[in-house]
């Protein structure tokens, strides 16, 4: 059978393995794993989410309002833009597909940075479009406006992911809105802000504000997600703001009741309860310091990070091997081979859930 040629060399998306299959390959008991491989919130979710969901629990035979007006308010609300600069996604990640899919094809090119999230490259070659990389790692934006300066006839669409995932560095809002100045107005500007509460609590200057970039510039996107400080993963929600015009334009990709009834109360009720998130987000930097303390010793390279997970860098031991042998003992961590690199991306769980991780990496590092 013949496919879409486009599918020819893409390979999937390789998630963090989950406890299910954990348990099942070394028959560890569920409560004995720790996964900290998908940057999920290790606190769960709002008691107050979880309350709303088993009160509309008997309404999931009903779709959801499609509208999402209330959503939408609400994080109008938050953000001080319109409804109308809004759309919402199953995930961020939808978000970013449509972007690909509204100004992206086989006679364009997509730039981003040298390692950043995977499913900018797997969505622009699902539509035939070039992808270009910088030579550096993370953001460097004068290789950025180098690259653009050579192709921008060609780039449709620059992604940059503040702060970046999988590596944890963040630009300075600033730095970001000079960019954007520097592009021309057909070139879109995708801005991944999925850990952006993190990187604000961390350091102001970090912070991108969606009401910013609606009212100054036509041709950039905010998207943001309720699956990290919230902890929603599960429940699969996403939004984007931006100029009326795009989010006109995204909305036609957009199929009918693309969250569920369920997705939508959670997120709606999330928003409501900005202690759970703030508390989330200080515990995680707090236990952030371990990590780089644990790194520092033991002589390891970190990337200072503004989400809610750390990279540690490895010279002499094979960093594969070691999220391997974790593993046996029921500690899921992310292998950044993949990404090219000797290292291992943690999650930043919780005080106990670190206690373990530290003890074991510790007892392997000796």
């Amino acid at each position: 059978m013949k496919f879409n040629k486009n599918l020819e060399n893409l390979t999937n998306y390789e998630a963090g393995k989950p406890i299910e299959l954990v348990v099942r390959e070394y028959g560890i008991k569920p409560q004995d794993v720790i996964k900290l491989a998908s940057n999920e919130n290790p606190f769960g979710t709002s008691p107050l989410v979880a309350k709303r969901i088993t009160e509309l629990a008997t309404n999931a035979h009903l779709y959801p309002d499609d509208s999402y007006f209330e959503l939408k308010d609400a994080l109008a609300n938050k953000f001080n833009v319109s409804s109308k600069n809004i759309i919402i996604g199953a995930g961020s990640d939808q978000i970013l597909e449509y972007c690909l899919h509204a100004k992206a094809n086989e006679n364009s090119a997509v730039l981003m940075a040298g390692v950043t999230f995977a499913m900018y490259e797997i969505y622009a070659k699902q539509v035939g479009a070039n992808v270009i990389k910088t030579n550096s790692q993370t953001h460097d934006l004068a290789e950025f406006r180098k690259i653009y300066d050579t192709h921008k006839d060609r780039i449709s669409v620059i992604f940059l992911c503040v702060p970046n995932n999988p590596l944890g560095e963040c630009l300075d809002a600033s730095e970001v809105y000079e960019f954007i100045r520097y592009v021309k107005d057909e070139t879109l500007v995708v801005i991944d802000a999925a850990y952006n509460e993190f990187a604000k609590f961390k350091d102001a200057k970090k912070g991108i504000e969606p009401e910013f970039i609606v009212q100054n510039f036509k041709n950039a996107i905010y998207t943001g997600t309720f699956s990290k400080a919230y902890g929603l993963g599960g429940m699969r929600v996403g939004y984007g703001i931006a100029s009326q015009e795009i989010i006109n334009e995204l909305g036609k990709l957009r199929a009918p009741f693309n969250i569920t009834t369920l997705s939508l109360a959670a997120a709606i009720t999330a928003l409501s309860d900005n202690e759970f998130v703030q508390n989330g987000i200080k515990s995680n930097f707090e236990q952030m310091v371990r990590y780089e303390e644990f790194a520092k010793f033991h002589g390891l390279e970190y990337i200072k990070s503004y989400t809610n997970f750390i990279i540690l860098k490895f010279n002499e031991q094979n960093a594969s091997q070691i999220v391997q042998n974790l593993l046996k003992k029921g500690i899921i961590l992310r292998d950044m081979k993949s990404y090219g690199l000797n290292a291992i991306r943690i999650t930043i769980g919780t005080a106990v859930q670190n206690d373990r991780v530290l003890a074991e990496l510790d007892e392997i590092l000796k």
